[in-house]
């Protein structure tokens, strides 16, 4: 990551792990996360950021994501984004008509938030609901608008926008688009969440995503890269299993993930727990059989032919070794 200047990334993903002692207590583990830290925070690095959410509208760190959504919000991002695919269009480039959707939408969002927001004024705060759906609205499209220019807003939903944006026009609504704006603006408020996003097929997908994205926040992204979507299906149940233990597993890795999804929160406390008490208490063994179950079945078979193949000769020469000392004089 650091290689990639992805240093607001590898900053997530150290920080997941620095929160346990046996990774933080490590004096290279120490080092680099100074480092990292050290590297964000000079005044160069910050500018660059900065104006990459002025100029393109996107960022991967705070200052310019905060720049990116104020000029989206104050309706400039809009203009931004019209007159660069107007440009595109002038110069015989091709045009994104995605985004184009998803800045005029923006602009039927920005009105609706003024109009929304003179409600709210004028009759003393009875329609602030209404300014709070609005407002949620304009940030979902905000979100998207910085999806697609990173590739990442995938096909299925870029197809309900241009669905959307031709509505609207007439209906000054928002569409089929608007029951999934509450899920969209969850993972644009949670770092990574436009990855999550990316990888969505269909409108389930989406709300199983946001689920995950607001269970484990600022930790989903690294949680994610981990334990891909099995972190996603187990994290379903997190009000079950329970947050804390899940992230515990995901210190294993995937396949910690998948032993607690299939022995439950109180077995895999209880396997971590014991430790070398394990062996004598027969645990271990029933550990083995959870691992065992977890592997697929082409390499349980291979294990199998692997044991028999290596007890068989010593079981043969154990059987000869014996025969030979009894026929000794």
């Amino acid at each position: 990551m650091i290689e990639e200047e992805r240093y607001a990334e590898a900053a997530d993903y150290m920080s997941f792990f620095m929160t346990y002692e046996y990774v933080s207590s490590r004096q290279e583990a120490q080092s680099l996360y100074q480092a990292i830290n050290e590297h964000r925070s000079q005044w160069r690095y910050q500018l660059s950021k900065l104006g990459e959410g002025l100029l393109e509208g996107t960022s991967d760190e705070t200052i310019g994501q905060a720049t990116s959504v104020m000029t989206d919000f104050m309706v400039i991002g809009d203009i931004r984004d019209l007159a660069s695919q107007g440009v595109n269009y002038a110069q015989g480039e091709e045009v994104d008509e995605v985004m184009v959707a998803l800045a005029s939408l923006g602009f039927i969002a920005s009105s609706a938030q003024l109009a929304s927001g003179l409600g709210t004024a004028a009759t003393a705060g009875t329609g602030a609901p209404a300014l709070a759906g609005t407002t949620i609205a304009k940030s979902s499209i905000i979100a998207m608008k910085a999806a697609r220019r990173l590739g990442k807003l995938p096909s299925w939903l870029g197809k309900a926008v241009l669905s959307a944006a031709k509505s609207a026009s007439e209906t000054r609504s928002l569409g089929a688009l608007g029951n999934m704006l509450g899920d969209i603006n969850t993972l644009a408020k949670t770092r990574g969440g436009l990855k999550l996003l990316a990888r969505t097929q269909n409108a389930t997908d989406l709300h199983r995503a946001a689920r995950f994205a607001d269970a484990f926040g600022s930790k989903s992204a690294t949680l994610y890269r981990i334990g891909g979507n099995t972190a996603i299906d187990i994290a379903q149940r997190s009000s079950v299993l329970g947050k804390e233990t899940i992230l515990m597993a995901a210190t294993f890795g995937q396949g910690g993930l998948k032993l607690l999804n299939n022995t439950g929160a109180i077995k895999f406390t209880k396997y971590l727990s014991r430790g070398s008490k394990m062996i004598y208490k027969g645990d271990l063994v029933a550990l083995i059989a959870k691992l065992l179950l977890l592997l697929p079945i082409w390499l349980l078979y291979a294990l199998i032919a692997l044991t028999a193949w290596l007890w068989f000769p010593s079981r043969l020469l154990t059987v000869l070794c014996k025969r030979i000392v009894s026929r000794a004089p």
